[in-house]
């Protein structure tokens, strides 16, 4: 575990400015990530989507002859 903190903790301290920027960093990486996720799981369900249509919906029907009725 102390080389874990060892690692992680920075040797020289960060200006206010710094700490805005690398949070400003950090948020907008997880901002994109999660958008591009969105993005492409809506494509991926649009395309099953469509799959779906295009296997449920029959051929054309077919336009019957009107049975023509004889008067008796």
């Amino acid at each position: 575990m102390t080389a874990i903190k060892e690692e992680t903790t920075p040797t020289t301290k960060l200006s206010a400015r710094e700490k805005a920027a690398v949070t400003d960093e950090t948020a907008r990486a997880i901002i994109a990530a999660e958008v591009n996720s969105r993005e492409e799981k809506t494509e991926r369900l649009r395309l099953l989507r469509l799959q779906r249509e295009a296997a449920e919906t029959p051929a054309a029907p077919t336009k019957r002859k009107a049975s023509s009725k004889k008067d008796h």
